[in-house]
C-alpha cells in the first residue's frame, strides 16, 4: 500500500524530517494509483503524526518532526488502553512499572538538575494540603514520578517510561488511592528527593523497591476490601 511505502521511506530516513513529499499527482503516477487513494493514504499518515500538511503556494505534505513531548501522551494513552482492554492484573502492571523506573535511578542520581528537585518538592507541598482531593493527589503523584524519571536526562528513557508513569500509574492509583496512607506516601517521596539531591542512586533503587512493595500491599488490601463488600451485598438485600 502507498501509505506503507511512504511510512517505510520516513522510518528509513529516505524521506527526512521537514522534507516535502511529492505532489498527489506525482505520488499517484509513481505508485500507479488514483489521486483519491493517495489522499486517503496521506490522511492515514497524518493521523499517525508522520506527516503534516500546509496550504498555499509553498504548501503540500511534509514529513513531521515529532517531538518527544508529543510522543509522551501517545505512549501513555496506548499503555492505558492496552492494559485496560487486555485486563492486565495490577500485580503485573506494578511489576513492570517499578522495574522500568528502578532502571533509571542511577542515571537520575547522576544527571538530575535543580529543576527536577524543585518540581518534586513542589508536588510534595501540594500533597501535604489536607484539602487536596484524591484525584488531585493522584495527579500530583504522577507529576512527582515524571520529574524523577526525567531527571535521568535521557529523552528516550523518558518517552519509554511515559507508558509506565503516565499510563500505568494512574490505573494503579485509581485502584489503591482509597487505601493509601498519604503521610506514608509523602514521607517516602521526601526520602526519594533527599537521595536524589545527594546523588545516591543505590538508595533510590532501595526506595523504589520499597514503594513497589507498599503499592502491592495497598492493592491487595483494596482487593480484599472490594471482595468483602461484594460478599456483603446479598446479605443486605435479604
Amino acid at each position: 500500500m502507498i501509505a506503507d511505502a511512504i511510512r517505510a521511506d520516513i522510518v528509513s530516513g529516505r524521506l527526512a524530517a521537514e522534507q516535502r513529499l511529492p505532489s498527489e499527482a506525482e505520488l499517484a503516477e509513481t505508485h500507479g494509483v488514483s489521486r483519491a487513494t493517495v489522499r486517503e493514504a496521506l490522511k492515514r499518515l497524518a493521523a499517525q503524526s508522520l506527516i503534516r500538511t500546509r496550504r498555499g503556494a509553498t504548501g503540500g505534505a511534509f514529513v513531521h518532526r515529532q517531538s518527544f513531548e508529543e510522543a509522551y501522551a501517545d505512549m501513555a494513552s496506548k499503555a492505558t488502553l492496552l492494559i485496560g482492554l487486555n485486563e492486565i492484573d495490577l500485580a503485573t502492571a506494578c511489576e513492570a512499572r517499578f522495574a522500568l523506573e528502578r532502571g533509571c535511578m542511577r542515571l537520575a542520581a547522576k544527571h538530575r538538575e535543580s529543576e527536577h528537585l524543585e518540581i518534586m518538592r513542589r508536588e510534595i507541598t501540594r500533597q501535604k494540603d489536607p484539602e487536596l482531593s484524591d484525584e488531585a493527589f493522584c495527579a500530583s503523584d504522577v507529576a512527582f514520578h515524571r520529574a524523577l524519571v526525567d531527571a535521568a536526562g535521557n529523552p528516550v528513557l523518558s518517552w519509554q517510561l511515559a507508558a509506565a508513569v503516565e499510563g500505568i500509574e494512574p490505573l494503579m492509583n485509581m485502584i489503591t488511592y482509597r487505601q493509601r496512607d498519604r503521610d506514608a506516601v509523602i514521607s517516602l517521596h521526601e526520602a526519594i528527593v533527599d537521595a536524589l539531591e545527594a546523588r545516591v542512586g543505590s538508595k533510590l533503587e532501595i526506595l523504589i523497591d520499597y514503594l513497589r512493595d507498599q503499592t502491592l500491599r495497598t492493592a491487595h488490601a483494596a482487593r480484599d476490601s472490594r471482595d468483602a463488600a461484594r460478599r456483603d451485598i446479598p446479605a443486605r438485600t435479604l
